[in-house]
């Protein structure tokens, strides 16, 4: 029998719902060097959009399937049932995604495997996102300093997070590491050719991507509509996401009158036909960590209005032509901007395609050599 030398990679996350990070932790397994590595897939639950597209050599591994994970007694059976999973899979390193991840690395270190190395991806501004979203920020931010104390590297993915974590959370320099997130350039060309134009009508024809969330900022987005109709009559905006926000945006579309003007399509398994053959992205974000939409609508040769909110929005993409920042949460900011860049694309036949080498720092092939050093050490 012939041994096998390949390290055993976990890589934890909740569920595969579309998301961000979820769709980053895809490329990862897609692309894992199999020479070198053996991929495992821990969820805490069966469920996500995204379920569907685990590699088929992937080993996929449910530690609960409810959400009962939230409750003591539900977080103590999942503590037994992920050390009982790591001791019989006896992984080299774990790359989880954080939250509930997060602590359950933590607090399960001092019983798991000694020579296994915990890595956290941190996909949020977690200062920001905790003093918005966190009724106690302070005793929050203490809590995650403990819990970042029990993990080897927490990956970030910009310059502006890795600061935030050494001065915000006091981690050591050595024990973070920035490690951009992926784009598959051809692979989001690719499928973004393989359907016809989904518009129809004059526009120009706006379209925005997320989970309709609070920090996504989509509120922002449809105050500045009214404004953007004024002097485009003809524009239509099209929201691809689901989320908790969906009926209180759809009845801020009703309040406003936008029916007419706005379409709510849900989530795309294939987005990039949408952004490949719409005018223009709007990213009205509260918070970005690092917006892969972005990215991807850059790579598909598209224009960008953007908050300049927290995070790595204006670090990365501040200097990009085809990107247009406008003051966070300013709605009539990011109409103006609207009505500007859809005429300079309708009028000037705008049509940037960035230099392959701004691409060469996000393509797969580096994140992935990257992630294979991280996982090597």
């Amino acid at each position: 029998m012939v041994a096998n030398h390949r390290k055993k990679i976990i890589f934890q996350i909740g569920a595969l719902t579309g998301g961000g990070a979820e769709r980053v932790f895809l490329t990862l397994l897609r692309h894992l060097d199999r020479g070198l590595f053996e991929p495992h897939l821990v969820l805490l639950r069966a469920e996500g959009e995204f379920f569907c597209q685990i590699p088929d050599d992937v080993v996929v591994h449910i530690l609960s399937g409810s959400r009962r994970a939230r409750t003591l007694p539900g977080f103590l059976l999942l503590m037994w049932r992920f050390v009982r999973l790591i001791w019989n899979i006896r992984p080299h390193a774990i790359l989880s995604s954080g939250g509930v991840n997060l602590a359950l690395l933590a607090v399960t270190r001092p019983v798991l495997p000694r020579a296994m190395r915990l890595l956290v991806r941190e996909s949020s501004v977690l200062s920001v996102r905790l003093s918005c979203e966190s009724r106690y920020p302070k005793v929050w931010r203490l809590v995650y300093r403990c819990l970042y104390r029990c993990i080897d590297v927490v990956v970030c993915q910009s310059d502006s997070m890795v600061e935030e974590m050494t001065e915000q959370f006091h981690l050591p320099e050595q024990k973070v590491l920035r490690i951009y997130n992926p784009v598959d350039c051809d692979r989001v060309r690719e499928l973004g050719r393989s359907d016809a134009n989904l518009y129809s009508g004059a526009g120009p024809h706006l379209v925005a991507a997320g989970r309709l969330s609070i920090e996504k900022g989509f509120d922002l987005l449809l105050a500045a509509i009214p404004k953007v109709i004024e002097c485009l009559p003809t524009v239509r905006l099209t929201i691809l996401g689901d989320g908790p926000l969906k009926a209180a945006l759809a009845e801020q579309v009703q309040q406003h009158g936008l029916t007419g003007f706005v379409s709510f399509v849900g989530f795309q398994q294939n987005p990039w036909p949408y952004i490949l053959h719409g005018d223009l992205l709007v990213v009205p974000s509260r918070r970005e960590g690092f917006s892969n939409v972005l990215l991807e609508a850059l790579a598909l040769g598209k224009p960008v209005v953007a908050f300049d909110s927290p995070g790595a929005v204006r670090e990365i993409y501040g200097k990009h032509p085809a990107v247009r920042l406008v003051r966070a949460e300013d709605s009539a900011g990011l109409a103006k901007a609207i009505v500007e860049r859809c005429s300079e694309t309708r009028s000037e036949q705008y049509n940037h395609e960035a230099s392959p080498n701004w691409f060469a720092k996000f393509a797969w092939q580096q994140v992935i050599g990257e992630y294979n050093a991280l996982f090597l050490r």
